[in-house]
């Protein structure tokens, strides 16, 4: 279902950035199960450029079963950008749930007014999408701007409505990296580095694909997947304890 989205990211990050292979640790590229009704192939992705330091996306296929695609696009620590998150979920054709936003690493609101509200013209044009849906593993207000487009649909508003407001806001956030300005001094660059830690941490503490990859690819590969390629820069609880 969302093997042209995955298609676009891809031809876009081609297009526009000098790309080359980012290391997939051994095991984690691929992975086929057969636990499920269904046969499920995992296959992940990853880049770096200049500008982006890590470009990971997944996708999920399991038939009928299950189509998911995922992604995070990190910015260079020399810049403050948000994050681009996209997590798009299908379950027997019959519930879809679309995520989509840049994610902040700061609440401040001359942050907010400098990356979020560019995103406000999209927002509205794209209303339906942005259901202000209750997140239940994460805290709204951390990570997740007021322009997130959240919403359950249904197949027909993914390819009418989801698509186009996909591609333009991956427009917009390529704009925003051509023309951001990098950092100068080493107090802020490592001010990034420790909010994309952060969000690492955060993220692996409650993505709740953890449960997902362990019903189908077993719960010691799906650790390694969280940990060591997902949110690499997190530590597992065991460890952080």
């Amino acid at each position: 279902m969302y093997q042209a989205f995955q298609e676009f990211l891809e031809k876009e990050l081609f297009e526009h950035f000098e790309l080359r292979p980012r290391p997939i640790p051994s095991g984690l590229e691929m992975k086929v199960s057969e636990r499920g009704k269904n046969p499920a192939t995992i296959t992940s992705w990853c880049y770096e450029c200049p500008q982006l330091r890590k470009i990971r996306y997944t996708y999920i296929d399991a038939g009928e079963s299950a189509q998911i695609f995922n992604s995070v696009i990190y910015p260079s620590h020399h810049y403050d950008l948000p994050l681009l998150g996209i997590d798009f979920l299908s379950f027997g054709n019959i519930k879809n749930l679309v995520v989509l936003d840049f994610q902040p690493l700061f609440q401040d609101e001359a942050y907010l007014q400098k990356y979020i509200e560019p995103m406000s013209e999209l927002r509205n044009k794209y209303a339906d999408l942005a259901q202000n849906l209750e997140m239940k593993f994460y805290d709204a207000n951390r990570y997740f701007s007021r322009n997130l487009l959240f919403a359950k649909t249904d197949t027909r508003s993914i390819n009418q409505r989801l698509l186009p407001a996909y591609q333009e806001y991956l427009q917009l956030y390529w704009q925003m990296v051509e023309q951001a300005e990098p950092l100068s001094t080493n107090e802020e660059i490592e001010r990034i580095v420790k909010a994309q830690k952060d969000y690492d941490q955060y993220s692996a503490e409650r993505d709740p694909a953890h449960g997902l990859f362990s019903s189908y690819f077993g719960h010691e590969w799906a650790n390694r997947f969280l940990h060591e390629f997902l949110f690499e820069d997190s530590l597992s609880l065991t460890v952080a304890k």
